[in-house]
């Protein structure tokens, strides 16, 4: 088995009720941050860390993704007859090669262990990496290259620490003291009530699994929230083979999944984008002196 990952395992087959009306036409994951769906900022940090093949675990209605990363002839032609070189290039970086692209159906929703066992057939015998769309991280380094870069074999979470109150959304890690990035860990627990969570070190949506990890979601019981719980999974290897460490990474994560992330996460990339910043930020300072009361200002004529 190789230790180079170049497959990566991406669950989108939620229903995004969090973002209804929007989302009863649109997948979640095709909602614009900026001017690029969220999707787009997940498959820009996969190739950036040398992914090459792509599996979609996806449900009924999702075809909308499968239509935004195939090519659009018509579009391109008009561009190139506009000479609308930027916006051509833009919309080059959506293309998939022809086979890089795998689409699975999820036909029950059991969970994202579950989601993720969809893809083993495709997956075969090597690690692979798993990226959730909701998660957005922006560091200079892509967060799941940084992952690569420090990765030795067994299995990698991505980790950050999160407000204790918040523990019980995530999946929390029991680590070992580490001076470096990479820490060893000796438990991992899905969403557990603040006052017993082993710490406040959270996993967040970037993973390089071995394919144990499938074959422990084979005969996976059911978690927290009624669903096969991939952390579960996970943490089944850390007695017997001792090969789970945790990284924290270098970034912002934001959360999209969530209304208040996904607005955040607007502010934060629109203010990245220099032809964007001066009049955003304009508007922004307007709002927040109009909502704390203090009048805006108003040019004076002539």
């Amino acid at each position: 088995m190789t230790n180079k990952v170049t497959k990566a395992v991406l669950p989108v087959a939620g229903l995004g009720t969090r973002f209804l009306p929007a989302t009863k036409s649109v997948p979640k994951e095709i909602l614009p941050l900026v001017d690029k769906p969220l999707i787009q900022y997940t498959i820009d940090e996969a190739r950036a860390a040398g992914i090459r093949e792509f599996i979609f675990v996806t449900s009924r209605g999702k075809s909308a993704l499968e239509d935004y990363f195939d090519s659009a002839p018509e579009l391109e032609a008009a561009l190139h007859e506009g000479k609308k070189t930027a916006l051509l290039e833009a919309l080059k970086q959506t293309d998939m090669e022809s086979g890089a692209v795998a689409y699975v159906r999820q036909q029950e929703r059991r969970g994202l262990g579950h989601a993720v066992w969809c893809a083993r057939k495709l997956i075969g015998d090597e690690p692979f990496a798993v990226l959730l769309p909701d998660d957005v991280i922006d560091a200079d380094v892509p967060c799941l290259q940084q992952m690569i870069e420090n990765y030795r074999g067994g299995n990698m979470v991505a980790a950050m620490e999160v407000p204790t109150e918040s523990v019980s959304s995530y999946g929390i890690l029991d680590v070992e003291k580490s001076v470096g990035a990479v820490m060893p860990v000796r438990g991992m627990v899905e969403k557990p009530k603040p006052e017993v969570a082993p710490s406040n070190l959270a996993v967040i949506g970037r993973y390089i699994l071995t394919p144990q990890v499938l074959r422990n979601l084979e005969d996976a019981e059911i978690g927290a929230g009624g669903e096969v719980q991939l952390t579960d999974a996970i943490a089944r290897e850390i007695g017997p083979r001792n090969n789970v460490t945790a990284f924290r990474f270098r970034g912002r994560r934001f959360d999209c999944g969530s209304k208040a992330g996904y607005l955040q996460a607007t502010v934060a990339f629109g203010l990245s984008r220099p032809e964007l910043r001066e009049e955003f930020l304009d508007f922004l300072r307007t709002v927040s002196e109009t909502e704390m009361g203090t009048p805006p200002k108003v040019a004076a004529n002539g």
